[in-house]
């Protein structure tokens, strides 16, 4: 489903920006461009953030190049 109709990002769109990292509007908006024109879609889009990153694992370890380990937690907003 559109999500963001000005530039044509879907839910699913913004459920893969969740799960690769992003975790607030303002990192959707940089990324894919939500809410950047008429930000009527800004609650919709912020709505399906959250539910993504709250269906992810609570910490999830992942390489980061160096021979550490980085975690990271949803943030609950």
């Amino acid at each position: 489903m559109y999500v963001c109709l000005c530039n044509g990002i879907t839910d699913s769109q913004i459920r893969e920006a969740a799960e690769s990292g992003c975790d607030s509007l303002r990192d959707l908006r940089r990324e894919l461009g939500v809410g950047s024109q008429c930000a009527k879609c800004a609650r919709h889009a912020r709505q399906v953030l959250r539910e993504t990153r709250s269906a992810l694992p609570a910490a999830s370890s992942l390489s980061a190049g160096l021979g550490e380990v980085v975690q990271f937690w949803p943030r609950t907003a």
